[in-house]
């Protein structure tokens, strides 16, 4: 996810959080987990939570856990609990996924640690918001759901599958759908923490995991041991905006990830005539193919390979720069859509859908931020941005069009956390970012520490989302001595990426 182009009036004052945060989950009986192997050196068990904190008594859901457990168990430290992103992202098929890459967990670092990850309440395998009776009905409206619109002649199609999107969630996920707040599963976190008989948490939250993280600590100041922001969001920005922004700025409008995006494909462009044949759309301009690429599609689709390309679709598709190590593909593309010739071919199709990852990400963020109500609010800025952000500006507009109906439909949550977000914490957060990242902006990620009470921001001179995606051995280890010892990296030190994303 995101960040926030400046910090407006942003008050360090400290503000008392409400006191049930913690009250109403110290009344909860710990969980109790039961770990079974379930393949390739992975423990699986799950918890049973309250599916109402207000009423902790009262009915219950399941939490789907994983765990990678410590090579090095004499030794071991406790557990270092992962949130991979989102929100909608399942915890579990990423641990399984990306728990043994060494840029991400080192030896060093699993040795230590028991690395545990869950599918938050709402996704996945645990208790999940299910906007659909069966998966085929799910692919199939997820199939004919409009390409973002590139010009103001798509907005109707696309506003309406949007609110569609918003009706049938409202019809179908049941009492799930008003508790899966990032409070709410900040709670969660914390039953968790004691479930695993961890004296205070040791955390790593990636992306939508840092306004997780940041949710938590405001919540559980004194049960911090370490926590690492990683691709870290401005958390004012996501929940409320600045200066009472939420309710007429489009979210990601707000936090500026237009420009985000385009920095961080000026960089692709860069490094790929940098890299020479080594990048397929290294010839010639490639600042000039890219507009002729995109000139060419507003008067008609492209056709390549068999697939036709709208504008939209270019558009969306260069702008998938969140993982580096894919750039050399989006260079390929772009340069068969430079070479293509005009020829009939059927519509690009859609990828199926098998997962709740769109439902669960819209029932979470659209509950937890404040949002414009007006469709007519995203149709101007779609066009202000898209003049002040050639090609992205509108991405950041339209790209959660959902819950402008979502907050109709359901109210929003009334457990929702919107502040304060510097309650002194019992250990100083790490928060890593990228130099050039698409999703949150080094000047969000800046500002989103700024608003934390204790906080230090480390750079990693690299392009694309998160350390997940941006291999750095240098990165990992900053981040290993941190959890391990709590050890910081001398004031001024940045680090460099294993690669370029072109060095093949």
């Amino acid at each position: 996810m995101r960040g926030v182009v400046v910090a407006l009036g942003v008050s360090m004052a400290v503000v008392a959080a409400p006191a049930v945060a913690s009250a109403s989950v110290d009344s909860v009986p710990t969980p109790k987990l039961t770990w079974t192997g379930c393949e390739d050196g992975f423990q699986c068990s799950t918890a049973k939570v309250p599916l109402d904190y207000d009423r902790p008594s009262g009915a219950k859901i399941d939490l789907a856990l994983i765990k990678l457990p410590a090579t090095d168990p004499t030794h071991k430290i406790g557990t270092l609990f992962v949130n991979f992103g989102g929100p909608g992202a399942s915890g579990l098929q990423r641990l399984r996924e990306r728990g043994k890459w060494p840029w991400l967990f080192s030896d060093q670092l699993r040795a230590r640690f028991d690395v545990v990850s869950w599918d938050p309440r709402g996704i996945g395998n645990s208790t999940a918001v299910r906007c659909f009776g069966t998966l085929a009905e799910q692919e199939s409206f997820f199939g004919s759901f409009p390409e973002m619109p590139g010009d103001p002649s798509g907005n109707a199609a696309f506003y309406a599958k949007s609110k569609e999107l918003a009706d049938r969630c409202e019809a179908n996920a049941g009492p799930i759908l008003d508790h899966v707040s990032t409070a709410d599963t900040a709670r969660d976190l914390e039953l968790l923490r004691r479930a695993v008989g961890d004296a205070k948490l040791t955390y790593h939250g990636i992306s939508y995991g840092t306004q997780l993280g940041a949710t938590y600590a405001n919540l559980f100041p004194n049960r911090i041991r370490a926590m690492v922001f990683d691709g870290t969001m401005d958390f004012v920005g996501n929940a409320t905006g600045h200066d009472g922004s939420g309710k007429s700025v489009p979210l990601d409008t707000r936090q500026d990830v237009a420009t985000g995006i385009s920095q961080t494909f000026d960089q692709f462009l860069r490094l790929c005539t940098e890299a020479g044949p080594k990048c397929a759309f290294s010839s010639g301009d490639p600042k000039a193919k890219w507009a002729s690429i995109t000139a060419r599609a507003k008067q008609a689709p492209i056709t390549t390979d068999g697939e036709t390309w709208t504008y939209s679709g270019i558009i969306n598709a260069a702008a998938d720069l969140s993982d580096s190590r894919g750039w050399p593909d989006i260079a390929s593309l772009l340069q068969r859509l430079y070479d293509a010739k005009d020829t009939a071919a059927a519509l690009k199709a859609s990828e199926p859908y098998t997962s709740n990852r769109t439902e669960a990400f819209n029932a979470i963020q659209c509950g937890d931020s404040d949002v414009p109500a007006d469709p007519a609010i995203y149709s101007r800025y779609a066009e202000s941005e898209d003049q002040r952000v050639p090609y992205f500006g509108r991405i950041a507009v339209l790209d959660m069009m959902s819950c402008a109906f979502w907050t109709a439909t359901t109210g929003g949550s009334s457990d929702r956390y919107t502040g304060p977000w510097n309650r002194p914490t019992s250990a100083e957060i790490l928060v890593l970012n990228n130099r050039y990242d698409p999703s949150t902006p080094l000047a969000g990620a800046r500002d989103g520490a700024a608003e934390l009470a204790r906080a230090r921001v480390f750079v990693t001179e690299g392009y694309g989302h998160s350390s997940m995606y941006v291999p750095s051995t240098c990165t990992e280890q900053v981040k290993r001595d941190y959890l391990i010892a709590g050890a910081f990296p001398a004031a001024g030190k940045t680090c460099a990426i294993d690669a370029s994303p072109f060095a093949g």
